[in-house]
């Protein structure tokens, strides 16, 4: 199945000289949560509103289902739904005014049943006949993702959609943008909010300084770049670590009650077991262990890092 959008050698470079984008390509599926990642100023708003048709490339294509977002501008554009960082509403008008103008905006006719449905999904429809001054900061929020989705795009591009909103509408919003999905939307999120990459990401991808630096499906990129920590509550303080365990990369902890091994998820597994009889060997006891493996989050600063 071709990609539903196809980003190929794309830059931008602004009349200051200051490059945004770096001969960026990518493949994004149909249907799948792609969540694009990077610190701030690393290109992401900028490759987002590239594809959007708000701002020109530099050098380079962009096809949303074959449609080349220039040279077919309205095709390609009435397929994208765009939930920017910014909240900009015309605060006097009506939450149904908004949803209905921004459906019209795109050519479509008159579907109030698909709008009710809508504003009911993002918990707006009691507030369908009040004027968007009066909503509450996460209120507005979701009123710009019922705009985005008012003339039923099949791509839907959240540029951090959850940015200053309390952590129940977090949650909702996340349900949301399942459900969607679950529909047939494509949906490309940026988020400075790491767990919600992990949590709703089916690929993951990191850009820095305008280069994109790897695209991984998430499992697989917790599998290869993720680590694994053992953690063994000692059955009585450790005044140093034994040299017969030296060779093991092993961190004692400031009460001396826990040794820390951390490892390769994609390494020898045996090594955990050969350093249990170690342990045993070098008569060190334990009372208790447990592992836990390191978060995207840990994932993408140590991508990061490696790029500066």
């Amino acid at each position: 199945m071709p990609p539903i959008v196809s980003i190929s050698h794309l830059s931008k470079t602004y009349a200051s000289g200051f490059s945004a984008l770096r001969d960026v390509s990518l493949d994004i599926r149909a249907g799948e949560i792609f969540a694009l990642l990077g610190p701030n100023g690393a290109g992401k708003t900028t490759l987002i509103s590239i594809v959007c048709g708000i701002v020109r490339a530099s050098a380079g294509s962009v096809l949303a289902e074959g449609h080349d977002i220039v040279k077919d501008y309205r095709a390609a554009r009435s397929l994208i739904g765009l939930v920017p960082q910014e909240v900009a509403t015309d605060t006097f008008d009506s939450v149904w005014g908004a949803v209905t103008l921004s459906r019209g905006l795109f050519g479509k006719s008159r579907n109030p049943a698909y709008l009710e449905k809508l504003l009911k999904a993002l918990s707006l429809w009691d507030k369908k006949d009040g004027k968007i001054m009066t909503l509450s900061g996460g209120m507005k929020r979701r009123l710009m993702i019922a705009k985005a989705l008012s003339h039923e795009p099949r791509i839907l591009f959240l540029d951090e959609p959850t940015a200053g909103v309390d952590v129940e509408l977090r949650r909702d919003m996340w349900n949301l943008v399942r459900g969607l999905r679950d529909d047939g939307v494509t949906i490309i999120l940026t988020t400075h909010y790491l767990e919600e990459a992990e949590e709703m990401a089916d690929r993951v991808g990191v850009i820095s300084k305008g280069e994109l630096i790897l695209v991984e499906d998430k499992k697989e990129l917790m599998q290869k770049l993720g680590k694994k920590r053992l953690t063994l509550t000692l059955a009585a303080p450790l005044a140093e670590i034994p040299d017969a365990l030296g060779a093991y990369p092993l961190n004692l902890s400031e009460d001396r009650k826990e040794l820390v091994y951390t490892y390769d998820t994609a390494g020898e597994q045996g090594g955990v077991a050969a350093l249990l009889r170690d342990l045993a060997a070098a008569n060190v006891a334990f009372k208790d262990l447990h592992t836990e493996q390191s978060s995207l989050e840990e994932i993408f600063v140590s991508l990061v890092r490696g790029t500066r």
